[in-house]
């Protein structure tokens, strides 16, 4: 099998896994407990706490407080920050948002709060013109964008955008939704993520297991308490620790600081070879956030003239596993919010597929790929309703321009 969706979820590290059993088997103790077994597993839940606030740059481990995932990470720091914040009733967001970010804004616009939905260009950039104009000075509360889109890998200038909010009215909070950028892109919350006052992330991106995330809440925010029932995390969120995950991941963000260079570089190289592949090899195709700053593990491409599900059928014959966007989504018939915020041509909109590698992505799984892949475009076209079988090209595509 062939495994390119490594941004909807990634593989254990085996490393990460061998950290973890003993604390099913072994030591399996309540770390809120008095005992000196417990007392001794809370020290370790702390040791593994500052190993990820060191990685951040976070002033301090009482910074970092662990969660069951990014989806929770993100409710907990925008419902958190209005709770805490009720005379401002502005936010700031944009159109491409993951679902976790994008349906807590759609509630609050419900409850009668205004949103402010960014957008963006043809390449997936933010339009900083629209960003800058939007900010109220006491009014706006919190300002949610996320570090890199998990359907087109596009990086987004959080950190330019964060020192204008700043400069403009350092009242207002910055979240950051960094699940897919987290040990791919460095993060320095003393340094170019210094205006940063929220950030989330989730372990399973990062070889690290489901059921594991993290919120980095800067000392000084102020947020309320989203999960109530006890003292664990500062008496930010009640719940006795998940400690097996929590060791697991601090295991995880130390693997990546070891190896982050040497995974980016390797990563991007398989990552260009494909796509320069694919778009000699398959006519009609568009690269999505091409002309933007990327994700180094991150490709999505689409097919003029047929449906993404088709696609995904087909590879799935092959055993290669990727997707057609966020795997939140993909229950969704609906085309992506992402590509239709970029205004990709409708011929292609329901033909896009997300290729993701990860550390472990190899060249020979890559060479793979690219041989079957035109072959599976060829025959899903000859059968396409979309698809112009005498002119070879899409139906009704006089309009656009595929150059």
């Amino acid at each position: 099998m062939i495994y390119l969706d490594n941004n909807a979820t990634t593989s254990i590290a085996p490393e990460v896994f061998e950290a973890m059993k003993p604390y099913f088997t072994e030591k399996y103790w309540n770390p809120s407990s008095m005992y000196e077994p417990a007392v001794d597993l809370s020290k370790e839940i702390q040791a593994a706490r500052k190993i990820i606030g060191q990685h951040l740059g976070a002033s301090s481990r009482q910074e970092i407080i662990f969660t069951s995932c990014a989806t929770e990470s993100n409710n907990a720091a925008i419902f958190g920050a209005v709770r805490a914040n009720p005379e401002r009733r502005h936010l700031i967001t944009t159109k491409v948002e993951h679902p976790a970010v994008l349906e807590v804004c759609k509630e609050l616009q419900r409850q009668g709060y205004e949103i402010t939905w960014l957008d963006v260009d043809q390449n997936g950039n933010l339009d900083l013109a629209q960003f800058v104009h939007s900010i109220q000075p006491g009014k706006t509360l919190l300002v949610s964008i996320m570090h890199a889109n998990n359907e087109t890998g596009v990086i987004f200038p959080v950190e330019r955008l964060s020192r204008i909010l700043k400069e403009t009215d350092p009242q207002i909070i910055f979240h950051v939704d960094a699940t897919q950028s987290f040990t791919k892109i460095p993060i320095d919350l003393k340094g170019n993520f210094k205006n940063i006052d929220l950030l989330s992330f989730s372990g399973h991106k990062i070889h690290a297991p489901k059921g594991i995330g993290v919120l980095y809440i800067r000392q000084g925010t102020p947020i309320r308490t989203f999960l109530i029932g006890g003292h664990q995390e500062n008496s930010r969120r009640g719940g006795t620790e998940n400690v097996p995950y929590i060791i697991g991941l601090a295991k995880a963000v130390e693997l990546a600081a070891q190896t982050h260079e040497e995974d980016v570089l390797r990563m991007e190289k398989l990552r260009n070879h494909l796509q320069e592949e694919l778009e000699k090899r398959i006519p009609y195709i568009e690269i999505n956030g091409k002309k933007a700053l990327r994700m180094p593990n991150t490709l999505n491409v689409a097919f003029h003239g047929i449906e993404g599900e088709a696609i995904l059928f087909a590879t799935n014959e092959k055993q290669i596993c990727i997707s057609s966007g966020s795997a939140c989504t993909s229950g969704s018939l609906d085309p992506s919010h992402v590509l239709t915020a970029m205004k990709v041509p409708s011929t292609a909109l329901q033909g896009n597929i997300r290729f993701s590698l990860s550390r472990y992505t190899t060249p020979e799984e890559i060479d793979r790929t690219i041989d079957v892949f035109p072959d599976i475009i060829q025959r899903i076209r000859k059968l396409s309703p979309f698809w112009d079988k005498v002119n070879q090209s899409p139906c009704d595509h006089s309009s656009f321009d595929f150059s």
